[in-house]
């Protein structure tokens, strides 16, 4: 089962892929581990990556397509995978599609978690409030500011990818805004007649 999850910061995402982590054995690979996984290991395109990052350079899409292909060949991915932070462009996008033909697979789902952006900056806001009311840190990035600053950057670069999936002819949606277990069973009944 390979699957994209697409939908803005906070919609919930991350939650739903550790879910589906667990109840179908495939991992979620996030592009931020893969190229930390990379050059740590010190693989050919991790140390290429590492020279682009020890500049202040951003990693080109030709490496983290690299990256991605790489990882994708592990034997933990065999049965399967979650992209998380990939593709983030319509370029990136169009790269996967052609590395996944080359290696005889493709996509058995890209789900859109569809939300309403006002009620996820009031969702953004209550996780901050919890998070210090429970003497936990919160995240530099969890207020409503630096929130609307990334959803603008979502829209303006990632949102895109829905209308590419949906001429694709892959692109399912859930409504991101309802309860979690909901969400997930939603999700679940896309994936009843994926293989595997």
């Amino acid at each position: 089962m390979r699957l994209i999850l697409l939908g803005p910061p906070g919609a919930g995402k991350g939650t739903q892929a550790a879910r589906l982590v667990e109840k179908h054995g495939i991992p979620q690979l996030s592009t931020g581990d893969m190229l930390r996984s990379a050059v740590a290991n010190g693989t050919d395109i991790g140390r290429k990556a590492k020279s682009i990052m020890d500049s202040g350079g951003l990693v080109s899409d030709d490496v983290v397509n690299q990256i991605v292909s790489e990882r994708i060949d592990e034997p933990d991915a065999a049965k399967g995978f979650i992209l998380d932070g990939f593709p983030r462009t319509v370029a990136q996008a169009e790269a996967l599609t052609a590395m996944l033909a080359d290696k005889g697979i493709s996509l058995d789902a890209v789900i859109e978690l569809k939300v309403v952006e006002d009620e996820l900056v009031k969702r953004i806001e209550k996780r901050a409030a919890e998070t210090a009311a429970a003497g936990g840190k919160v995240r530099a990035d969890d207020n409503a500011d630096s929130f609307r600053t990334r959803l603008e950057e979502y829209r303006n670069k990632t949102a895109p990818l829905s209308a590419y999936y949906e001429r694709q002819g892959e692109l399912k949606t859930v409504d991101g805004m309802a309860d979690m277990d909901v969400v997930t069973a939603e999700i679940e009944k896309i994936l009843q007649g994926v293989r595997v």
